[in-house]
């Protein structure tokens, strides 16, 4: 089954208590690409400049990742600039340069308008909408967001999310989206505007899952190294729905499973600078995480 992502491809500056490195292709599109290309097959829609190195689209295109989507424009490719402290789960944003960004209007080719599983990423509401407008009935969407699409555009945000099947979102961002500072209420709330899930990513201190009528929490699996956890989000998201679109299955158990394995690639994702610790990995170094991380959170009944 074949997903379609659009969102952001980035350069990507980026410091921590760890190391720093200036100018890593980055952005959502990116690591939700990779991060998803060793469950299924990946379309990308995203926009970059005359600047954005051709080795990186051959990269991708390695990956498996169908880059017909990805448009080339007269300019430069967006740009961030970020810091964090010991407190990895809060990125501190210096600089943003939104260059051919600032213009993105998605266009969705017409092979992939019958793609069945759909991720929208951190993106205007209103282009997010716009992609959905050009699908034909996909079986599953999931959106991001964050907190200036909250803060600036919060009636149309709630629009898009009466069109989407799952909101992955951190958890100050669904507190600030739901006016509720109890994570379960928030949830609720959130529930009540149309999404069937809502996943909030917790940083190190992993994920709740909460749908209509079941609640799952895992850890993150613990990591003793530590370098960047800039798109860590996005990868667990491509895990996700990575795991979902392979496996062609939608039930609770394989709901929970998707979250292991989109853990189990924020895991990887943040052991290196950029998309670097997912980009090289084998499906059984994958499996064989899972599998650890299984270990990690069972524990039998008395």
């Amino acid at each position: 089954m074949g997903i379609l992502v659009v969102g952001s491809v980035a350069f990507d500056s980026v410091k921590t208590p760890f190391g720093k490195q200036e100018e890593i292709m980055g952005g959502s599109a990116i690591y939700f690409s990779v991060a998803a290309s060793y469950f299924a097959q990946v379309s990308m829609v995203a926009v970059v400049g005359e600047d954005f190195p051709e080795e990186n689209v051959s990269f991708l295109r390695n990956k498996g990742v169908d880059t017909s989507g990805l448009l080339r424009q007269a300019g430069k490719t967006f740009r961030w600039r970020g810091e964090y402290g010991f407190d990895l789960n809060t990125a501190k944003t210096l600089e943003t340069q939104l260059n051919v960004f600032a213009e993105f209007s998605p266009k969705i080719l017409s092979p992939h308008r019958s793609l069945e599983y759909v991720f929208l990423g951190n993106i205007d509401p209103d282009l997010q909408r716009t992609v959905l407008e050009q699908m034909n009935r996909p079986r599953l969407v999931a959106c991001d967001t964050m907190n200036y699409w909250i803060e600036s555009k919060r009636p149309s945000l709630l629009r898009t999310l009466s069109m989407v099947d799952i909101l992955m979102i951190n958890d100050a961002e669904a507190r600030q989206l739901a006016c509720e500072p109890n994570l379960i209420k928030a949830a609720q709330q959130i529930l009540s505007w149309g999404p069937k899930t809502v996943v909030i990513k917790r940083g190190e201190y992993g994920v709740l899952m909460f749908g209509c009528d079941s609640v799952f929490g895992a850890p993150a699996f613990p990591m003793a190294e530590v370098a960047d956890p800039t798109g860590a989000g996005d990868s667990f998201a491509g895990g996700f729905m990575g795991f979902l679109a392979a496996s062609g299955k939608l039930d609770d158990a394989d709901m929970r499973k998707a979250a292991i394995f989109g853990s189990v690639m924020a895991s990887f994702n943040i052991s290196e600078f950029g998309p670097r610790g997912i980009a090289d990995l084998t499906y059984p170094e994958i499996e064989a995480r899972y599998r650890e991380f299984h270990k990690l959170i069972y524990f039998s009944d008395i």
